[in-house]
Formats: structure tokens, sequence, C-alpha cells
């Protein structure tokens, strides 16, 4: 059996203490208080003055005030006689501090001169050696004002044992008592959002059964930890609020024994919440080595009842009585696992930058509402270059300013890429050179700022997922759906409304439209790139989602609306979802209330919730890129120390991703007289009633799922051209390109246009439709 909890078990200076000693216990400084009779009675009587003896080396460190008081009471003391040679010149040396600088000897300051007459008698000349001891006055640097709370921030302190992560399981957590089982104890996690409806299975806490203040909650840590401090919240509801605003903390190591957290010798009442939302955090006054952990709630918001969530924070120990036990997991590669905020997120992509310039560039697309760049990092082997064939690919993060998970993923990523393709990693070159990527680690920097600031378990759910300006940017793209299913109910598409490329609203391009700076550049950023593929990296769930992400019926909060690709897009969310770690367990815990893990972690947007204006639908509907929402992590703002696992758990699903892009067919559509490109022809897929365009050069790609397809390539002053083509399970494109012949109207406005005569061979064919177009015209008079 293991030793009851003991609180503070190390004073300062790092020897055994009692139950209260160390920084808790009034003790803490006894030991120094009793040193201090005897430094008293080391100080000696004053001694007459004897005849100065043979001077002796003084010991290597003295005060120089010590030094200097001695001399000059011994010089004041003693008749004036000759300065011996040798030994006085010896001693001088040896009685100076050791941090004095060396020099000349000299007399001492405040001592008597020696007199001429002294210079020259005796049995010879005798030199006299004058002493001077240097007193040297250490000037100290103030340090800067900022410097002591710099170092503060980073301070180590101990990480949060998992509540909200759910590291800490389900049969950690115990309680006294609970209203049901939606408000049991597993249901008090830190952030933990509640369903919908009131009474629900899933709900937003822990609540206890009375109210009374003998009522606690337990986290069990399943070994000897250091616990260093309690984070608290309210219940997460929409009909009723309920919260801790005061509460006790004891410790157990076997259950039975239950020891409070005191501070000295008065128990300690911490105070709580004063709202249901905001995470408060209060460190113990003194760091208890324990296994068991209860919060004991005193007082709570009058008009509700005992509620809350949690999150300890704790340093696992060693446990001498387990050699089992695990050690924390190494990173499988050397990246940099920290929180970065603006600055040094510009560093480690210049950093990234200098050790592979051959293949990076960093470009910036706008800057945000409070004038941070919206960086971009490039990876490819020809950076800056469109390649003719070579499809372009991007990663969104940080659409949400608090959730940070996608940022330092993305951060990683790069530091990844560079290192193996310095390597030679195949696969890393492969990817590299075939494929133009782009990654944009935070498209809302001010809001990220703000939520770094507070800390990751300090931020809670919502401080900084909006703009400086109160944006939410998945919500501040134009609405295209809407103008796209009037269209389909009117029977308008293709022929009369595009399926593709929707044009942007004209109230959407107003000075005074509500868009934010960052939704505008980030629109200017995919209009002037090709992009195929994409993917918006999220928090606060274990999902991915894929368009469309607004539900078509506009009263509905949940509807299923399928796009056209339904089919490829199922297949892009299924291949990040069964790729990632921990989506591809069995028996993971469902973050919240939804359970996402029977559907294979994909769901339709549209039928989780609706999102009009998201940059999924946009993308989708004005470009030619197809986009999806991953939501990483249950935890928006995980601590630096789970990054190296939430790295490893998607390391594979974002490299697999991007290999998607190579999914399909591809190729060129060319002028067949001259071989130039066409740009903007239009590529359509027979059975797809969604169409994609050729990139100003002349290059497509369409995502496909194996099979085969017909597929026309049609431009404007051309003749159509259609072709079979098809997808096979390699993981390389089918190459399917297209060769178009103009029509007689469009070389005849060449000819014109460039003043010359037009051959026979297209006055004898435009004669011919002239004849085909009366002919028509006539059958239907007659009909």
């Amino acid at each position: 059996m293991r030793p009851p909890a003991q609180e503070c078990g190390r004073d300062r200076r790092g020897g055994s203490g009692g139950g209260g000693g160390g920084c808790c216990g009034s003790d803490a400084g006894s030991s120094r208080l009793q040193r201090s009779p005897a430094r008293l009675r080391t100080t000696a009587p004053p001694a007459p003055a004897p005849a100065p003896p043979t001077p002796a080396p003084a010991p290597a460190m003295v005060r120089p005030a010590l030094v200097l008081v001695l001399v000059l009471a011994l010089a004041a003391a003693a008749p004036p006689r000759r300065a011996p040679e040798t030994p006085a010149a010896q001693a001088a040396p040896s009685a100076a501090p050791s941090t004095a600088a060396p020099g000349p000897a000299t007399a001492l300051p405040g001592s008597a001169s020696p007199r001429p007459q002294d210079t020259a008698a005796g049995d010879g000349a005798r030199k006299v050696v004058r002493v001077k001891v240097v007193k040297k006055k250490v000037l100290k640097k103030k340090p800067k004002a900022g410097a002591k709370e710099d170092a503060s921030k980073q301070e180590p302190r101990c990480p949060p044992l998992g509540l909200e992560s759910l590291r800490v399981l389900d049969s950690q957590l115990r309680a006294s008592s609970d209203k049901r089982y939606g408000l049991a104890a597993h249901r008090g996690r830190l952030n933990i959002q509640s369903g919908l409806y009131d009474g629900d299975f899933y709900d937003g806490g822990w609540c206890a059964g009375q109210k009374d203040t003998s009522q606690w909650l337990e986290v069990d840590a399943r070994r000897l930890t250091l616990f260093t401090g309690v984070i608290t919240q309210g219940l997460n509801s929409i009909w009723t609020y309920d919260w801790v605003t005061s509460y006790k903390v004891q410790f157990s190591n076997d259950t039975h024994t239950w020891k409070p957290c005191r501070n000295g010798t008065e128990e300690v009442v911490f105070a709580a919440n004063k709202d249901p939302e905001m995470p408060v955090l209060n460190t113990l006054p003194c760091p208890t080595a324990a296994r068991y952990v209860r919060i004991n709630p005193q007082s709570w918001f009058p008009n509700g009842t005992i509620c809350l969530r949690a999150e300890i924070l704790g340093c696992p120990l060693p446990d001498p009585n387990n050699i089992y036990w695990e050690s924390p997991p190494v990173p499988t590669d050397p990246l940099d696992f920290r929180h970065h905020n603006y600055k040094e997120m510009r560093k480690l992509m210049k950093k990234v930058h200098d050790a592979c310039p051959n293949i990076t560039r960093i470009y910036s697309i706008g800057k945000s509402y409070l004038g941070l760049k919206l960086c971009v990092m490039e990876i490819s082997d020809n950076p800056g270059q469109h390649e003719v064939g070579e499809p372009e690919f991007r990663y969104v993060a940080g659409m949400h300013g608090n959730e940070a998970l996608g940022r330092e993923l993305l951060l990683n990523l790069m530091e990844y890429l560079c290192r193996e393709f310095s390597l030679g990693n195949p696969r890393v070159v492969r990817l590299v050179t075939e494929t133009r990527i782009h990654l944009l680690p935070s498209m809302n920097p001010d809001g990220y700022e703000t939520a770094y600031k507070l800390g990751s378990e300090l931020a809670g759910w919502a401080m900084g997922r909006w703009t400086y300006e109160g944006i939410d940017l998945n919500h501040n793209f134009a609405d295209l759906n809407t103008a796209l299913w009037d269209a389909e109910d009117n029977e308008l598409v293709p022929h009369k409304f595009p399926n593709h490329y929707i044009p942007i609203p004209e109230y959407y391009t107003l000075p005074n439209a509500t868009v934010a700076p960052e939704t505008r550049a980030v629109i200017e950023w995919m209009q002037r790139y090709a992009f195929v593929l994409s993917a918006n990296l999220h928090g606060g769930e274990l999902v991915v989602t894929y368009p469309f992400d607004m539900t078509r019926t506009y009263w509905k909060a949940q509807e299923l609306t399928p796009t056209a690709d339904d089919p490829v897009f199922r297949w892009l969310a299924t291949v990040y979802a069964s790729s990632n770690l921990v989506m591809a367990q069995d028996e993971r815990r469902i973050c919240h209330y939804d359970d996402f893990a029977r559907a294979g972690n994909i769901i339709n947007g549209a039928n989780w919730h609706t999102v009009p204006g998201s940059m999924n639908d946009f993308s989708y509907l004005h470009t030619n890129c197809f986009e999806i929402t991953v939501e990483l992590s249950c935890d928006k703002f995980p601590h630096a120390s789970e990054l190296p696992a939430e790295w490893d758990n998607n390391k594979e699903s974002l490299l697999l991703y991007m290999e998607q892009v190579h999914r399909g067919i591809k190729g060129v559509v060319r002028d067949k007289d001259t071989e130039d490109g066409i740009a903007d022809a239009i590529i359509s897929v027979d059975g797809v009633n969604h169409d994609i365009r050729t990139a100003f050069d002349g290059d497509y790609w369409r995502l496909l799922n194996p099979g085969e397809y017909e597929v026309t390539a049609t431009a404007e002053g051309y003749h159509a051209a259609t072709r079979s083509c098809r997808v096979t399970y390699e993981d390389r494109p089918t190459l399917c390109n297209f060769h178009l012949t103009k029509t007689p109207k469009q070389r005849l406005r060449e000819i014109l246009a460039k003043g010359g005569k037009i051959p026979k061979d297209l006055q004898l064919r435009l004669r011919q439709l002239r004849l085909r177009k009366l002919r028509e015209q006539r059958q239907a008079r007659k009909d």
C-alpha cells in the first residue's frame, strides 16, 4: 500500500519534509532561523593590537570590505616601521579577493605612508613596497521590464491529465452522486458540449444529485502524480444556468484516507466560476503527490445547482512500487512541437525556407484586420511556377483562431517535407516533384493571438474563434448555393445557368458588404491559382465533413444535401478518416454528443448542421477545387505536451490525402492547328452535373472514382470533342488530352480581325451552314 498523500514532500532545498513542510507549512524557513544565533556567536571581541606578524596567505575568497577594515585597523595600531621586502609583496596579492584585478603594488588608502628616511637606512638600500587593496564594484544590469514576465510565461508547468482530450477514460471519473446518467461524472470534462435538447443523454457537465457541501467529483490518475492546479467551468446548457462558485480540493492514495489541500495550517477554499463558460484556473498553493484528487464544491450559483466541468493539472511521477509504467511517448520525428504565436510562426517558416530554398517559397495573400500577414508556404520542385500537368493542392488551417491544432500540424508538415526531401524519402520526393503544395497555417491570425494569450486550457470553447471584427469566417463566403438551386428548380441548368464557376453576387462585392479582409484575401487566392483539391482543418470534434454544408431547405437545421460529386467527396473524406489513428479506433469515446464512428467518421456537412456561406461550398461552386473539412481533435487547443501524439495521429492522413490530387483524369486541351493550350475550356463528364474548366495554359484535372467515363471538352469558337476515359485503381491519373477544331465562324472572325481574305473552302462551309439554318426554319413553320 502506498503511503498517504503528502503535501510538499520536499522543501526548496531538496530535503525531505513532513506533512506540512516545504512551501506550505510555517516551518519552511526554520533551518535558516536556527543558524542565525550561531552566526552571531562567531563575532569575536576586539583584541589588543600586537606587533604585526609575518603575513600569511589569505583564504581564496574574502570579502573586500572585511579585508579593508582589518588592514586599516592593523595599520592604525602598529608603529611605523620599514616594510619587509619579500613577505609584504607576497601577502598583499593573496589578501585581495579573487575578483580584484592584479595591478602594481601601491600604498593602501588611509594607511601611514613610509617616511623618506626609511628608504635608505640599514645594511643596504631596501625598496619600499606600497600595497593597495582595490575594492571592485560590480554593477549589475537591471533586467528589462518584460524579461521577468516572459520568463514566467516560459516557465514549465504540469500539463493537463487529459479530461478534455479524452486521455482520461470514463472509468477514471467518479462522483458522490448525479442527477441522471447524462449528467454523471464522465460528463464533467472541460469544454464538453451538450446536446440540443433538455434532458439529453449526453449533457454538458457533471451535476450532483444533492445540494450540500459533501458532494465531490473524483479523478483517478492511475499513477502517482504531482497535482499542481485545477481548472473549472460551469454546465454547458441552453436551458439552465449552473456553476460552482467555490470548492475545496482533497487528495488520496487509496480513496479511504483523504487529505485536504492546505495553505499552511488552513484548508484552502478556492474561488471558482462566475459564469458557465469562462474557465477559471486555481493553482494549488502547494503541489501535492497523490493518485486520486477530488473537487469538493462549497458554494454554487444561488438559482442553480452543483454542476461543473473540470481539468486537472499534474505531472506523472515515477512509481517505486511498479516498474512497468509506460514512459511518455517519444516523438517519431524531430519537429518543433510547441505552440507558435505569429512571430514564432514567421520565424519557423523562414527557418524551413532557409533549410530548403530550392523547394520552398513564402508569400503573402493579404492581411488581417489588425495588419498581420496571411503567410503561405509553397512546396514544389519549381516554387513560384505553374507547371503544365502538375496539380495544385492547398491546406488551410486556423479559420477559427482558437482551433490551434491544424496550425501546428501544418507547421510540422512544412518541417517534415523539407527534412524528408533532403533525406531522399522516395514518397516525399515524388509528392513534392509532382505536386505544387500550398500551406496556409493561419487564416485568422488575430483570433489566434487572442486565444494564445489565454493559453491552451483557458481560452474556453469560443474565445478567439471569430476575427477581431467579430466575424465567423466559415459563414462569411458568398452564398452561391441558393442561386444554383433556384436555377435547378426552374430547369435552367446547365444551358442558361452554369453548374460551375457561378459568379459572385453583386451585393457581396459592394464596399459596405460585411466581408472580412481575411475572406477577401482567400477568395482572390482561390481565383489566382488553379487549385484541384483542398482541406480545411478545424478542431473540437473527430469527424470529416464534405459538401454541401448548407441545407437545401432553408428552414431546416439538418438535411442530407449531397453534391453532384457525392461519391468522390465520400471517398476523399474516407481516405482521411480511415488513416487517422484516433478516428480508426473502433472503441473510441465520442467527443461530445454525436457518434460519428457508426458512419465511418464522415458525414455530409448539411446533415450535421447547416453552415450558410461556408468555404467548402464556395470553393466547389466558384472554382474547380474540391474541399472537405477535417475536425482534428476533441480538444480545440491541445496542450503542447499532446502535440507529438497529435502529429503521429494525423501524419499519414495528411500525406495520403495530398496524394488523392492525382486521382481521376488529367490532360491538356489544345488548338488542333496551333497546338496552343485553350484556356477556360469546359470539361464535362456524362452523368455528373458539375463541370470544371482548364487553366490558363489549357491543362486540367478532374477528380473521379475508378470507372469508365464519357468526357467532353468544349470551348468558345471550337467544335466540341468527346472521348472515353477510363480511371483505374492505380495511384496515378489517367491521361485524357483533347485537340479542338475551330468553328467556321471563329475562323471568319479571326480572318476579318486581321484584314485578310476569306478562303474558298470557308466560304463554301458558311454557305452550307446558312442553307441548313433556312431548312430548319422552314421545317419549324410547317410543324
